[in-house]
């Protein structure tokens, strides 16, 4: 009789167990629906970086992909098979590719009839001009770790090869003191060459305007001379840290304040890098600037009031007032949470031409959620900014004219695209139409 109930038992927790599975399962997939229907609302979107396909033929809906991307809500189990249902907030980690256990993922840049333009470059990242690289975000590639690796592997790429300066010019010239610049750097200094940094503004690149306590994603940062840095995840005041305490240790050649305008080539070996500091020449360049290019305006009347700022350093600075910020990606979600766990302004605003915060990251979404919830921000979405005022702003929400008193307006709607620099620069680009 005991056998017989302990095998009664045994079938009634597989059962339970069986549907509580499945109920999970279609709750996910719910979650998924929702999520697909809020992106289909704004057209066909592309990521800038790589993002995953999946191949429907070979997916055998595992969810391995699903549970190894880190942003999480990225990629969802939909009718038995997955799918990329926010590319907005993938930021090409990779870990969906690595994990899938028949190959059905693949990383690729744009889609079938939408393409991303990125500079043609070859396998070590040197364009189609001898001695001039592009390396890091603007080559197409988010993370950290990436543009860590690909510095040094451009700058490996110089160190064996033959181009050297002569005299006053230099054997290489890194432009950009972010993480791959920073990489670069280090490695050129262990092969012996004589090399500067250059930064246009602060030293760390876009990392040094993050917000405060901004999390960044890092996992393991293998860096010449230094060594290795094994950290999943770093705020940003870390992360400053570690490039500061690499600045002070390895005594790297870094000039900040010095913004390059035009690079230029000389003759067959050496390029000419101008700025309105003057003129350095060197017999390599290695550009390793972000993405984000030319802060994008809004166009509206009164943007060029004192008020109106396009980057969040310090919430100090705006206690006591009343601050709206527009966007609706990481960096305005990024900037209005900072401002209200901050807790000195009279009031946060965010502003957002959609009715979601579609590109975000999970974590940042569910933080911005509870900040709503808790009235700590007040969302303004869909809604768009008519005319900044001296003291008010008036925005048109919902199809209603609205007046808000504002003392500041931070704008985190993105940058234009860096083709325009590239192709000032002599570098080819490329449109990659569903293609690595």
């Amino acid at each position: 009789m005991q056998a017989i109930l302990a095998v009664l038992g045994i079938m009634t927790l597989a059962v339970l167990a069986n549907w509580l599975w499945g109920f999970l399962q279609s709750r996910r997939e719910q979650t998924a629906l929702a999520t697909l229907e809020d992106m289909s609302a704004l057209g066909e979107v592309v990521p800038d970086t790589l993002h995953p396909i999946i191949d429907p033929n070979r997916c055998m809906a595992s969810g391995a992909c699903v549970q190894a991307c880190p942003e999480k809500r990225i990629l969802g189990i939909v009718h038995g098979r997955a799918l990329l249902i926010n590319p907005l907030a993938c930021v090409g980690h990779s870990a969906c590719a690595d994990a899938c256990p028949v190959g059905a993922v693949r990383l690729v840049f744009g889609t079938a009839t939408r393409g991303v333009e990125l500079p043609r470059i070859d396998r070590n990242f040197q364009t189609a001009r001898a001695g001039l690289y592009v390396i890091g975000e603007l080559g197409g590639m988010g993370l950290i770790r990436n543009a860590v690796r690909q510095g040094k592997q451009a700058a490996a790429h110089v160190v064996s090869g033959p181009r050297r300066g002569k005299d006053d010019c230099l054997d290489a010239i890194v432009v950009g003191a972010g993480p791959a610049g920073i990489s670069a750097t280090l490695a050129l200094l262990e092969g012996g060459l004589r090399v500067v940094l250059l930064e246009g503004d602060s030293f760390g690149g876009a990392i040094a305007h993050y917000p405060r306590a901004k999390v960044v994603m890092t996992g393991t940062l293998e860096l010449a001379l230094y060594g290795n840095v094994r950290r999943r995840k770093m705020s940003k005041e870390q992360l400053l840290g570690l490039w500061n305490d690499i600045k002070t240790k390895m005594n790297l050649p870094v000039v900040t304040g010095e913004l390059v305008e035009e690079v230029t080539e000389v003759d067959d070996n050496s390029w000419q890098v101008r700025g309105p500091a003057g003129v350095r020449t060197a017999a390599n360049v290695l550009l390793g600037l972000g993405r984000r290019g030319t802060p994008r305006k809004l166009e509206v009347p009164g943007e060029d009031l004192p008020k109106v700022h396009y980057r969040l350093l310090e919430p100090s600075e705006f206690r006591g007032k009343h601050v709206l910020v527009v966007g609706g990606g990481n960096s305005a979600v990024e900037s209005a949470l900072a401002l209200a766990d901050d807790g000195a302004c009279a009031s946060v605003h965010i502003s957002y031409r959609r009715p979601t915060f579609a590109r975000c990251r999970a974590e940042n979404r569910r933080r911005i959620d509870e900040a709503i919830a808790a009235q700590r921000v007040i969302a303004l979405m869909p809604s768009d900014v008519v005319e900044i005022g001296s003291h008010d702003i008036t925005l048109k929400a919902n199809g209603q004219s609205v007046t808000l008193a504002n003392d500041a307006v931070i704008v985190q709607a993105g940058g234009t695209a860096p083709a325009e620099l590239l192709a000032k620069f002599g570098i080819g680009l490329v449109t990659k139409y569903g293609q690595r």
